[in-house]
């Protein structure tokens, strides 16, 4: 009897947003099958925060993350880089390989670049305090970061509570907004070797971003290639 194909089983947030193609939350963004499982009540006000999560909050993740396991899950990963801030218990507690940030990434990335700086584009730099930034397995100094939380359309679609969520948005003014985040943050930190995608939500935009800022740019789903390859 053939074993189960292997899927990525992905923990997202409780949103209303699209999740459109290249989104972390869509599951046709991945080159392996991919499964969805929302933690109920974890909104985007909940998570995108300087600390972790509430304890109920940090459960569920925990239990949604032990399910898609027992499913057959190759990889656990999420759709929010916040998330960091419990990588290493959640990953402690299952059998398979846990990625739940890009920015698990920033170790790897700092190296692949000579040990330049990584700038990090977020979906809000005021939550991207040092505890995140050490989860990840960084320092403070070792980054630039540059947030997207000032621009209405990007507050609006991902940083909103669900019920104020934008349920339709224009992929092309929110790439552009992406882009200026990203030439903002090379202009004012020119020495950065690379940029790094905190926001589950970018990943759509990485290779514009590329192209605008002549950096390369990682995302999580980078980082899901490398643990889970075909």
């Amino acid at each position: 009897m053939s074993s189960p194909a292997p899927f990525i089983g992905i923990l997202s947030l409780d949103t209303r947003f699209p999740r459109i193609p290249g989104d972390a939350g869509n599951p046709g963004s991945y080159h392996l099958p991919a499964r969805l499982r929302i933690v109920p009540g974890a909104g985007s006000p909940d998570i995108v925060r300087d600390g972790r999560p509430a304890p109920e909050l940090v459960e569920g993740f925990r239990t949604a993350a032990r399910q898609l396991a027992e499913e057959g899950a190759c990889l656990v990963t999420s759709t929010c880089g916040f998330l960091v801030s419990v990588q290493a218990e959640i990953a402690a507690g299952l059998p398979v390989p846990v990625l739940l940030s890009g920015l698990s990434l920033l170790p790897v990335v700092r190296q692949m670049t000579g040990g330049r700086p990584v700038g990090i584009l977020t979906a809000s730099a005021a939550a991207l305090g040092p505890a995140a930034i050490a989860a990840a397995g960084g320092r403070p100094e070792e980054v630039r970061i540059a947030g997207l939380d000032h621009d209405p359309l990007f507050a609006g679609t991902f940083l909103a509570a669900k019920a104020r969520q934008i349920e339709a948005f224009d992929p092309a003014a929110m790439e552009a907004v992406a882009v200026e985040g990203a030439r903002g943050l090379v202009a004012r930190h020119p020495g950065v070797g690379a940029i790094l995608l905190e926001c589950g939500n970018l990943p759509p935009y990485a290779a514009a971003i590329g192209r605008a800022t002549g950096r390369p740019v990682f995302s999580i789903l980078d980082g899901a290639r490398m643990v889970a390859p075909r």
